[in-house]
């Protein structure tokens, strides 16, 4: 028998730990209210309503930080596929990162924000010719080669002295989590015809080899792996054609954490070890040790973000637990089917006495896989018009998003200091109306 059993008052003191998973200023205020960036959540559902995306600021930043302490200066670029807008890429060019880019629009908008386009790189398996002229177009410093055929494009329309990264995947095997459809496999030669053609354009500058190894990778191994086979590459490729590329990107799939139990990647001893591969990687086959960077998305943004829902209805499911269905979803939550996100969420907003209780958070969509959190304990007089926050959805969440059921797009809010700013705004059904034309005016 607990303290809280004995006194059951104490309960409403008694709140779920604010762990890892949640942003770094998140604090429990007054009357169970939920704090980010020293802004009350209830004040945030009052103003923009609910679902709400809310990205601390301070987060994201410090986060940017750890990684150029634990990498350098240069030696980080954000992959923007995580989440970006507009504010986002001025707070990264601001912390000095680089960007990694996938699509026209995506550059549109680091451009929008003023991001140092020498900064930014081009990266896709699929680029389409409004990619690459876009890319032209604010002369993009970098652009990643990922297919043979992708260098003859780029040797027909690129600027004289385009400056290209090599995708590959290292070593004669896979290892263990390795992402193998992006790349061009060095065992198969593949990786070494593409350099032969690149070597052999004018137009085009090989300045190094970048790679993607896989997603929610926390083993260093992997990266081992990888370094070593990309090293004794490098090293054939300059007895071969005399170059030496200078840069190696390592990319991201960095492991964080969305509930207590998860991995995540310890990075100031995932930078030193990597590091230490890579110098002797280079000794051993008397190569100039290549200017290591790497490419998080998920691991600057996941935990700053947190996205607040209303109570709708509360049912018991068959096993007794209960089910919390609230006005968002998979519409705004996909990764929990998309990205493995197992994630955690609590309940703010008041105070209560009543036992936690087993339960499923679930969204507004009726399907099956409509499930925010699968299992999570809860007070158990939950009921609607309650207020709860999902933790980790910074990345892939508001990216991802989609009208499914012809539901608008949540808003995505900073808190920074006390202060709240729209990044992005409310997606309303004026807004969804814009794009479906009526024949009759077509017509």
């Amino acid at each position: 028998m607990t303290l809280a059993d004995i006194i059951p008052s104490l309960r409403s003191s008694l709140r779920a730990p604010l762990t890892q998973v949640w942003p770094s200023t998140a604090a429990w205020g007054e009357h169970g209210d939920l704090t980010i960036g020293g802004v009350a959540m209830t004040s945030v559902v009052t103003a923009h309503g609910t679902p709400t995306y809310v990205l601390d600021e301070a987060d994201v930043r410090q986060r940017c930080r750890d990684y150029l302490t634990a990498f350098g200066g240069d030696g980080v670029a954000y992959t923007a596929k995580a989440l970006l807008s507009r504010g986002i890429a001025r707070w990264l060019a601001a912390e000095g990162l680089r960007l990694y880019v996938g699509s026209a629009g995506e550059l549109r908008v680091a451009l929008a924000a003023g991001f140092p386009a020498d900064r930014i790189v081009l990266y896709g398996s699929a680029k389409t010719p409004e990619d690459l002229e876009a890319a032209y177009a604010g002369r993009v410093g970098t652009i990643v080669v990922e297919s043979l055929g992708e260098i003859t494009r780029l040797a027909a329309t690129a600027p004289q002295g385009q400056r290209v990264l090599l995708r590959v995947l290292g070593g004669t095997e896979p290892a263990e989590g390795t992402d193998c459809r992006f790349g061009l496999r060095i065992g198969s030669g593949e990786a070494a015809a593409a350099v032969a053609r690149i070597v052999a354009q004018p137009r085009l500058t090989l300045v190094g080899v970048d790679c993607s190894v896989g997603h929610q990778v926390s083993r260093f191994s992997v990266y081992e792996h990888e370094v070593r086979g990309v090293l004794e590459f490098l090293a054939e490729m300059r007895t071969r054609h005399g170059v030496e590329p200078t840069e190696l990107n390592l990319g991201g799939g960095h492991a964080v954490a969305y509930s207590g139990g998860d991995p995540s990647l310890a990075l100031a001893a995932f930078a030193s070890r990597i590091r230490a591969v890579l110098r002797l990687a280079a000794e051993r086959h008397d190569f100039p040790v290549p200017r290591l960077t790497v490419s998080p998305g998920r691991a600057i943004v996941s935990r700053a973000g947190i996205t607040l829902y209303h109570v709708v209805a509360v049912n018991r499911g068959p096993d007794g637990h209960i089910l919390v269905a609230v006005d968002g979803g998979m519409t705004d939550c996909p990764s929990g089917a998309l990205c493995g996100g197992q994630h955690t969420a609590v309940l703010f907003g008041r105070t209560t006495c009543a036992q936690p209780v087993r339960a499923t958070v679930v969204g507004r969509h009726n399907d099956a896989d409509d499930v925010i959190v699968p299992a999570l304990t809860l007070p158990a007089d939950v009921h609607p018009g309650d207020l709860l926050a999902v933790a980790g959805s910074g990345a892939y969440h508001h990216s991802r998003a989609s009208n499914y059921h012809l539901v608008g797009r949540p808003p995505l809010l900073s808190v920074r200091d006390g202060r709240t700013t729209t990044l992005v705004r409310r997606e309303s059904s004026e807004d969804m109306l814009l794009r479906d034309v009526d024949e009759r005016d077509a017509a």
